[in-house]
Formats: C-alpha cells, structure tokens, sequence
C-alpha cells in the first residue's frame, strides 16, 4: 500500500490523529511548566522571563510552526473521522447501548474537540495574535524590555466569564485526554496487555493533574491568590 492511499485510510487517519495526538501532549506539558511560573508570586518576573525566551528563541520559533500545523492536522483528521463514525452508527446500530458500549466522552470526541476549538481561537486572540502582531505593553526584566504577558493574563483573567470559559474548556480537555491519551497508545500498538495497566494510570493521571492545574491559573488570578 502507497502512503498516501495508507494516510487516507481510516486506520491511517487515526495513527495520524495518534502521533499529532502525542505531539500536543508533550506540548501542554512545556506550556503547563512556562505558565506555572505564574505562582513564583514575584510580579511576574519569573513567568515573562520564560516567555520573552519562548517567544524569542529560533528553535522554539520553528517549533511553532510544527505546533500550528500538528493542532489542524489533529482537528481535521478529528473531524472527518467523527463524521465517519457517525454515519456507520446510523447503519450498523438498532439499539444504543450508552455507557455500556463506550463512555460517553469517547463518543462526544467531535463535541469536546469542536470546544477546544473554539477555545484555542479565543485564546489566541488574547495572548497569541498580540505578543506576535499587534503588540503588548513592556516591562523590565534583566535589564531588557520584553513583552508584559503576566500583565496582560492578570487583566484578562479580571473577567469572570473568561475565566468560566477557560476552566469549562480544561474541563473538556480532561475529558478528550481521558479517552485520547490511551486511545494513542492503543492505535500505535503500544498498548499490549504488558503495558496498558501502566498506560491506563498515567493516561487519567496526566488527564486530571495536567486541565486542573491550567484551570487553576485563571482562578488564581481571578481570586487574586498571586500578586
């Protein structure tokens, strides 16, 4: 079989959707170690630090590129299999079995997908688009100005239906990682009996520590927990 006829195949579809998959995963963990910074409760020192050297570092610049591409490639592949599942239920099912069958989250992927969607548009309209194009106000650190993006977190998270979106999106994620993150493994045959126990564990580990810990900034900052 040619790749390109593999990667348009259902099977080929979902061993993408596992390798973007797991590319995002070791994304959120470098974005959950930068943001954490955020409770060093030094003004914010700590975390424009780190962000002026995400922001201005060539690798990691580069790396931006694959994590655009990574995140539309994982959204539609999502998509189109979703609309695929769907078809094939209506055809092959006469009884719905519910939870019995599959948790509900692994049948909701396309609607909590479709969430985070419009999660990330919002998100990068807020923090994104201006400390790349239309700018952010500055501050010093090390003798240097950099973009003032803890500042800009403190004022957009002073609104409490932001903070409502943002703790209803990472409660979305949780639930598309519960399913997603063993679901990878699985699809790429790395989840033999040996190991799944194990992959099991860190899966909904990962899941619950990783959504609650970004959905405690926002309510930090709002709660005015950190200076």
């Amino acid at each position: 079989m040619k790749w390109s006829e593999f990667l348009t195949s259902s099977i080929g579809k979902k061993f993408v959707m596992a390798l973007t998959g797991l590319f995002l995963i070791s994304f959120l963990v470098v974005h959950l170690g930068v943001n954490a910074c955020i409770w060093a409760n030094d003004g914010g020192e700590m975390f424009n630090r780190a962000a002026h050297y995400m922001g201005t570092t060539v690798v990691v610049r580069i790396l931006e590129v694959g994590l655009f591409a990574g995140f539309f490639i994982h959204i539609i592949q999502g998509l189109v299999l979703t609309f695929q599942n769907q078809r094939k239920r209506k055809l092959a099912y006469a009884v719905n079995y519910g939870n019995r069958g599959s948790t509900w989250y692994s049948r909701s992927m396309g609607l909590l997908g479709t969430i985070l969607l419009i999660f990330l548009i919002i998100h990068w309209n807020q923090f994104w688009i201006p400390s790349r194009f239309t700018g952010v106000a500055e501050t010093w650190v090390d003798g240097k100005p950099v973009h003032d993006l803890y500042g800009l977190m403190k004022s957009t998270f002073a609104q409490g239906w932001v903070v409502a979106i943002y703790v209803l999106a990472c409660a979305s994620l949780a639930y598309h990682l519960l399913h997603g993150f063993q679901s990878a493994f699985r699809t790429l045959g790395l989840g033999n009996s040996r190991y799944m126990n194990l992959i099991r564990m860190l899966g909904t580990a990962f899941s619950v520590v990783v959504p609650l810990t970004f959905a405690m900034m926002p309510v930090s900052m709002y709660l005015q927990w950190i200076e």
